[in-house]
């Protein structure tokens, strides 16, 4: 190597090296003391990363390439280990259930032991998922939006799914109406990323149900380019890479019903000023609309199913904004295609999936996984749901969440689709 490449490889090398210290002492301190009302730093500008500009020089971060990923390799293994010594063995837990909220109402939990067997058929189900996912998103015959794109094309906002935990080396992606709000809770609890009273939250089902939801508290992707600047996407693949990746999915179908069940026929303020009042007034042909859901309520104004499938089809929703998140597409939220999931959960065996899982991080002995609801929607709801919504509604629906139907394993639903 010529004294020129030296030099200029020396001239990348020390700024990355100071800024990895950086970043190890904060991924070792920051993170795991990780507060509700911590702020991150502000945007980074171009030049954000000393000694690095456009072109040449930064090619040469490739040749640091096999370095970073050790380096934050051993920052994970040692995180480990100071976990090891921190961490106390699970506290069985009450069955009580909180009542401060309408979906938390909870059945009780099961602290039943899985066998070898149960273990060993989570492994094959696993597999058949994984293949299903990849070969469908190797298929050049099965298309769907952002599905040829790359990993680097993914624009920042659309990673804010992506929930990091660096103490264990876990990264899950959270999608609204599959039990997210209890996997949050578990990353947290995992992640130590909130305290009560100056101690880590070690019960998941401690944790208030308006700090699980708050955006402050977990560590998402959608953050990295504020703490590390241009440098981010470079991390998040060598995280990617490292890091445990998991999801859970649910029948489309049925996830929408839950949406609608949870969001509409509850009185939710939010969601009654955001999306009631425009649906109510383009479908429903209402006017001179009360402006608290209270008072609508109290009138029997109320969003019908309906309404929110003619909502979804209208092509002027999605020229106004993205779906939102709790019927937004999972592709779209998790990016499958992109990101190589090590993990595929369902709702439909939750508890099985989820005992298995926690095995496999190796934290079953920290936790477990909360109980699930009493009125969890079940699939066997979706001819009544949907008895009323027009045929070509349905199959228009389909083809809109076709993508998560087929890579995902979903039966096609062909009694909802016919005559």
């Amino acid at each position: 190597m010529t004294k020129a490449r030296w030099f200029r490889l020396s001239v990348v090398l020390v700024p990355i090296l100071m800024i990895l210290l950086i970043i190890v002492y904060w991924d070792n301190v920051g993170t795991a003391n990780f507060y509700l009302h911590t702020s991150f730093s502000r945007p980074h500008s171009s030049g954000a990363i000393p000694g690095i500009s456009e072109g040449e020089d930064w090619e040469a971060l490739r040749d640091v390439d096999e370095f970073l990923a050790k380096l934050l390799s051993s920052n994970v293994k040692q995180n480990s280990s100071i976990s090891k010594k921190t961490e106390q063995p699970l506290l069985q837990g009450s069955s009580k259930p909180v009542a401060s909220n309408l979906e938390e109402n909870v059945r009780g939990y099961d602290w039943s032991t899985h066998d070898a067997r149960a273990s060993l058929d989570q492994e094959k189900l696993q597999v058949e998922r994984q293949r299903t996912l990849r070969e469908f998103c190797a298929n050049s015959s099965f298309t769907f939006p952002t599905k040829e794109r790359s990993f680097d094309d993914i624009p920042n906002y659309e990673l804010n799914h992506l929930i990091v935990d660096d103490r264990h080396g876990i990264i899950y992606c959270y999608v609204p109406k599959v039990a997210c709000t209890n996997w949050k809770r578990v990353m947290i609890v995992l992640s130590e990323s909130l305290l009560d009273q100056g101690v880590p939250y070690r019960d998941p089902l401690d944790i208030p149900r308006e700090h699980v939801h708050n955006t402050s508290t977990h560590l998402t992707f959608n953050k990295f380019w504020r703490r590390y600047g241009k440098f981010s996407r470079h991390l998040m693949k060598i995280k990617l890479k490292k890091y445990t990746k998991f999801l859970f999915v649910r029948d489309p179908f049925v996830r929408l019903i839950s949406a609608f069940r949870s969001k509409f026929e509850l009185e939710n303020e939010e969601f009654y000023r955001r999306f009631a009042i425009p649906m109510l007034k383009l479908y429903s042909n209402h006017t001179n609309l009360p402006t608290s859901v209270s008072e609508a309520f109290g009138a029997g104004l109320k969003v019908s199913f309906s309404d929110f499938i003619q909502y979804l089809l209208d092509p002027r929703t999605e020229k106004m904004a993205p779906f939102n998140e709790h019927w937004r597409q999972v592709y779209r939220l998790c990016h499958p295609c992109q990101i190589d999931y090590d993990f595929i959960g369902k709702l439909e065996t939750l508890d099985e999936d989820a005992a298995h899982l926690l095995q496999l991080l190796k934290v079953d002995r920290l936790l477990r996984f909360p109980p699930s609801y009493r009125n969890r929607t079940a699939s066997s709801w979706e001819d009544d749901w949907f008895a009323k919504i027009p045929l070509a509604w349905r199959r228009q629906l389909y083809k809109l969440y076709e993508a998560d139907f087929v890579l995902f394993g979903y039966p096609k639903p062909e009694n909802l689709l016919k005559d």
